[in-house]
């Protein structure tokens, strides 16, 4: 989650009751990409990816760019068996990508 704010113009007021509040789901994923990709080649010890994850492409990502395993947050929220739908799903798309083992996949994206 982000702070983040939203203000309305014409009765120059927060929106959000605490005038500061936290932005989550699909609209933080890139921030959360470049920031697994950076610890992960900074530092040897597993990350878990989290921000933005509502897609099999979008765990593969996290695991493309260093992540050893993801976190499922805000999309729960939409259904609380999202979780369990993108594991059957993940196996489906890597199969179909040919990738065989995580350890060989995990943080090979090509710059």
């Amino acid at each position: 989650t982000l702070a983040g704010m939203s203000v309305d113009i014409r009765k120059r007021r927060s929106r959000l009751a605490n005038v500061v509040g936290g932005l989550s789901g699909p609209a933080i994923k890139p921030v959360a990409l470049r920031m697994v990709h950076q610890v992960s080649g900074a530092v040897n010890v597993p990350i878990i990816g989290m921000g933005g994850i509502t897609s099999a492409e979008d765990v593969l990502e996290f695991i493309l760019v260093g992540a050893h395993a993801v976190q499922i947050g805000t999309y729960n929220f939409m259904r609380p068996d999202n979780a369990f739908r993108l594991v059957e799903e993940v196996r489906v798309l890597a199969e179909s990508l040919g990738i065989a083992s995580w350890d060989e996949f995990r943080g090979t994206l090509q710059v």
